[in-house]
């Protein structure tokens, strides 16, 4: 059962995904839709929760967002879940991947 709010639908926390014991908010887009609309980022907020948790929910959406744009879950990431912590884009407790779709 959903709720309605001010700003749309809100989903019970029990539909949530959890990813190392926390929800993630997370969101995939293309860089530039014209140009290669296979190029994406997702960003994770609060990244604080769990470094573990936020890589996770990252690849997540990642894969969400090919399989719905291109078919298939196979994606080459340039800074992704697996990218040493070191080499990780964290800033403003938002950590941001880089990836691109691989077509069927």
């Amino acid at each position: 059962m959903a709720t309605v709010s001010a700003c749309g639908i809100v989903t019970p926390s029990s539909d949530r995904i959890l990813f190392d014991g926390h929800a993630f908010r997370a969101k995939a887009k293309p860089v530039d839709k014209k140009a290669s609309p296979a190029d994406f980022t997702v960003v994770v907020n609060e990244v604080s929760a769990s470094l573990d948790g936020a890589r996770e929910a990252g690849r997540f959406e990642g894969t969400k967002f090919c399989i719905k744009n291109f078919g298939s879950s196979k994606i080459v990431w340039k800074v992704g879940p697996d990218t040493e912590p070191q080499n990780l884009r964290i800033s403003d407790d938002k950590l941001t991947f880089a990836g691109t779709c691989q077509r069927p």
